[in-house]
């Protein structure tokens, strides 16, 4: 009788250590999933961001270091990207999310420029891109709370140590990011 509850209990254990281990790949491709269509967005605007910049360059005296900076912005976000460099990503994202803001703020000192229809087309694209990739942000950033939360809590810390699961770091966001912008600023 004791041998058949000890392999009763044996079973057990190994049902949930099992049922663990497959939530915790579960939550770890949940962050990948969430990561993935992060990837998607910021290639997307990547994309665009050479037209809109293009479209601004044929007005002569709109100005260069504005664009300079949103290109420069374009090439560090492209490379924490592609490393999956999350720290970097949230750095790179803050320069180039102040670039195009200064590049909508310019923009409306050229009516010529405001009034084009590619720069009007352009200018709705990335900001529904830019909606897009927030929305995706966030929905990382709980991935990744859940995950790291899934492999600190006992007894799924047991089998994340076991299996080498570990924590993922959340996209943050300098404190400029979150502040309110300077609209005297822009314009100055």
């Amino acid at each position: 009788m004791a041998t058949l509850i000890f392999l009763g209990f044996i079973t057990v254990m190994l049902f949930y250590s099992i049922s663990l281990y497959n939530h915790l790949v579960s939550v770890k491709h949940a962050v990948a999933k969430a990561w993935a269509n992060i990837d998607v967005l910021l290639k997307q605007r990547h994309d665009e961001l050479p037209k809109l910049v293009e479209v601004c360059k044929q007005y002569k005296q709109f100005e260069q270091s504005t664009l300079q900076k949103v290109i420069e912005a374009r090439s560090q976000v492209q490379a924490a990207r592609q490393k999956q460099d999350i720290p970097a990503l949230g750095q790179a994202e803050d320069m180039l999310r102040m670039g195009l803001g200064n590049i909508f703020a310019v923009a409306e000192a050229y009516p010529e420029l405001k009034a084009n229809e590619n720069f009007m087309q352009l200018q709705a694209r990335i900001t529904s891109l830019e909606n897009g990739i927030a929305d995706r942000r966030e929905l990382y950033n709980e991935s990744v709370n859940i995950n790291n939360v899934q492999i600190e809590v006992f007894p799924a810390s047991i089998i994340a140590k076991i299996f080498s699961f570990t924590e993922k770091p959340l996209l943050e966001f300098s404190s400029a990011e979150k502040s309110d912008v300077d609209m005297k600023q822009l314009f100055s």
